[in-house]
């Protein structure tokens, strides 16, 4: 029978009753057993049954069957003829003794050890590699359409510097024509004053000749004399060639020359040589208690600022009581506002490692992903509703959801819209985490820990990659604080410490990676402190919750 497929939190079932909770599993037949069924099981007569506890199942080696020798196991392998062998295979045949034998659960210790390592090599050397791979394409990807608005950029003010240069020919013709308009209209003018003085003498004449021919007086009449001659002599005709315009015809290649050109598009592939990543070895030390300090303080403006999250210090994310998601830079300069789609206040916000900005909307059950000011729906839930978010380093999304009637809460890995895990119950089928409507602010630690201030619960509660429960931290053995110990914001920095707000104290509590107190950070005024999130340079931003601000904070030397 093959073993049925639980994810790391579902709770294993009896695969006999499929009711009640396995304590007991069968490492022969790999069957998940609860006790009162133990006995059904083994009723069959069948001899090879093993019955092991449920932490210890799958420890039974299950050796290959003899080919020759049906009811016997091989337990031996002949590395010269690659078979495997039984010890009747011996008894009856014996084999070649010069051949090499080797014991098989030898071989499977080894190669257990050899997987086990690989295993390790893989996910601490080789994926985080890939990781960085895929991060830095994501990111050439991401900013692609600003690349090359660049060049059309840069195309529009040629474009602009052209068509200017055009203009100026243009106005230049324009200019030509009109100079040459005003020689032409100056020449007929000229020439049309000259008809009119000619014909003005010839009506004098006329009129002259009118008076003669009704005078009776000798003197005028004997001393008249015709100028009909130089009449007749017409003026020459004035002929004005207009000027003509021949535009120059539309060479397109020539156009394409003069406008610039586009270099190809070239694609190379440069061999890459792999190099391990290096563990973080420098230790940063917490200051001395009290030593703490205040660099600069953002005001967001927010009403009741719930979280902040960052990438850089100019892109720090910050959401509060109103549909606004406002990012500054840290030095508190306004950079973008985004709104949430249904006008509600988000839950809570995210950053994935190549900028895109992430929030919960519990009022629509639905996550949203904003990238290059599109907004995109990526999870929208049915009976629960998401509150906060966590960016895994492998670019997983870590959601804490609450169930509608705020009986039961979990986490929720997803990888795009897809569900990697749950996490809901420990290994004895108990909740992990309270179920009330409480903040739940999680993070993932730089050892893959997913830590979780479950404030309802009054506890900080950490489970490994896997979801099994590793700590719960309710607050240090002898606190010196007046009220009860009541997580909020929670973050963790480059050395694995958890740091998680105590929202009533106005204090930040520091623990190491196994959930044992370091210290307070208590003395830099700060007031309802809630959400939290560090730098990659272990820089410390805490909101304060009323006053509308965000706390940058030395605390490391």
């Amino acid at each position: 029978m093959d073993p049925p497929h639980y994810d790391a939190q579902d709770v294993a079932r009896c695969d006999i009753c499929e009711i009640a909770i396995a304590q007991n599993y069968c490492d022969f037949c790999h069957v998940y057993l609860c006790k009162p069924c133990i006995g059904e099981h083994i009723s069959d007569e069948y001899d090879k049954h093993k019955i092991v506890p449920f932490q210890q199942r799958r420890s039974t080696l299950i050796y290959p069957k003899c080919g020759t020798h049906p009811n016997k196991n091989c337990k031996y392998q002949c590395e010269d003829c690659n078979i495997f062998l039984c010890t009747d295979c011996f008894a009856s045949k014996p084999h070649n003794k010069e051949h090499k034998l080797s014991k098989l659960d030898e071989k499977f210790s080894k190669k257990k050890d050899e997987i086990k390592k690989d295993k390790q090599e893989i996910k601490e050397q080789i994926l985080p590699v890939y990781e960085d791979i895929a991060s830095d394409l994501e990111n050439q990807i991401s900013h692609i359409d600003v690349d090359y608005q660049k060049f059309t950029t840069q195309l529009w003010k040629h474009r602009e510097e052209l068509h200017r240069e055009i203009d100026k020919a243009i106005n230049q013709r324009e200019k030509e024509i009109d100079e040459n308009k005003l020689k032409h209209l100056s020449i007929l003018t000229k020439h049309l004053e000259e008809i009119k003085q000619l014909q003005s003498l010839m009506h004098e004449t006329l009129h002259s000749m009118y008076e003669m021919e009704e005078s009776n007086e000798v003197t005028p009449t004997i001393h008249y004399s015709s100028k009909n001659q130089e009449f007749i002599k017409l003026p020459p005709k004035v002929i004005v060639s207009m000027p003509k315009f021949i535009p120059k015809p539309i060479e397109k290649e020539e156009l394409c020359r003069l406008i610039g050109k586009l270099t190809p598009l070239s694609t190379t592939l440069e061999e890459r040589v792999f190099t391990a990543k290096k563990p973080n070895t420098s230790v940063r030390e917490l200051l001395d208690d009290h030593e703490a300090e205040v660099l600069n303080t953002i005001k967001t403006g927010h009403e009741k600022l719930r979280s902040v999250t960052c990438l850089n210090e100019e892109e720090i994310w910050t959401s509060g009581e109103t549909a606004d998601i406002k990012c500054f830079n840290t030095q508190g300069v306004l950079q973008k506002t985004i709104q949430t789609k249904s006008g509600y206040r988000p839950n809570h916000i995210a950053v994935y490692s190549d900028g895109a900005l992430v929030y919960s909307d519990g009022m629509t059950g639905t996550v949203y992903k904003v990238k290059n000011d599109q907004t995109e729906e990526i999870i929208r839930l049915q009976g629960w509703s998401p509150t906060e978010l966590c960016v895994t380093s492998s670019g997983d999304l870590l959601v804490t959801m609450v169930s509608d009637n705020y009986t039961q809460s979990k986490v929720v890995r997803y990888s795009g819209s897809t569900v990697k895990q749950t996490i809901q119950f420990d290994d004895d089928g108990q909740s992990l985490y309270s179920g009330n409507h409480y903040t739940k602010f999680i993070t993932e630690n730089r050892n893959l820990d997913i830590c979780m201030a479950d404030c309802g619960a009054g506890a900080v509660v950490v489970v490994n990659q896997a979801g099994k429960l590793r700590f719960r931290y309710t607050g240090p053995p002898s606190s010196t604080k007046k009220e009860p110990f009541k997580p909020w914001g929670i973050t963790t920095d480059s050395q694995s410490r958890v740091l998680t707000s105590d929202i009533d104290n106005h204090c930040i509590h520091v623990l190491d990676m196994d959930g044992q107190f370091l210290s307070y950070i208590d003395n830099c005024g700060l007031k309802l402190p809630t959400g939290l999130c560090v730098d990659n340079d272990d820089s410390l931003f805490v909101c304060e919750g009323l006053k509308g601000n965000v706390r940058k904070v030395r605390y490391l030397k």
